[in-house]
């Protein structure tokens, strides 16, 4: 059985991880959070991790290391974060089962939190 983690990377996602660190000084990985802003309530961010914080949960792939902030978990739990390259866009995305909604423009989202018990029975399982 695998380790449990809040959110899932696809391998692109887990690629481009491991090109920001490459190219950035003492980087580590990047943070993935949310922050109220935007048409819709919610939006994501994304930041480089010089110094982990030892409250996030941490995910690594192949190298690739991110860390979601406490206060977001419960909005990302069971989100796959991807990252897309595009004529019109290119950056992370992410398949979050808890956002109801997003502004058309697609850079902010409506997010409910998941089931608080499913969350701790989650992390209780990984633990024992």
């Amino acid at each position: 059985m695998g380790r449990f983690a809040v959110i899932s990377m696809t391998d692109r996602a887990a690629e481009r991880v491991r090109e920001i660190v490459a190219t950035r000084e003492n980087a580590l990985g990047v943070r993935l959070g949310i922050k109220k802003g935007g048409c819709a309530g919610m939006e994501y961010t994304v930041d480089l991790v010089t110094e982990p914080n030892p409250k996030d949960d941490h995910i690594e792939r192949e190298g690739a290391n991110v860390w979601v902030a406490p206060e977001a978990a419960l909005f990302l739990f069971g989100t796959e974060m991807d990252f897309e390259q595009t004529t019109l866009r290119t950056g992370f995305t992410f398949r979050n089962p808890n956002q109801s909604s997003a502004c058309g423009c697609g850079e902010s989202v409506e997010l409910k939190p998941a089931d608080l018990k499913a969350l701790a029975e989650a992390r209780a399982a990984d633990a024992a």
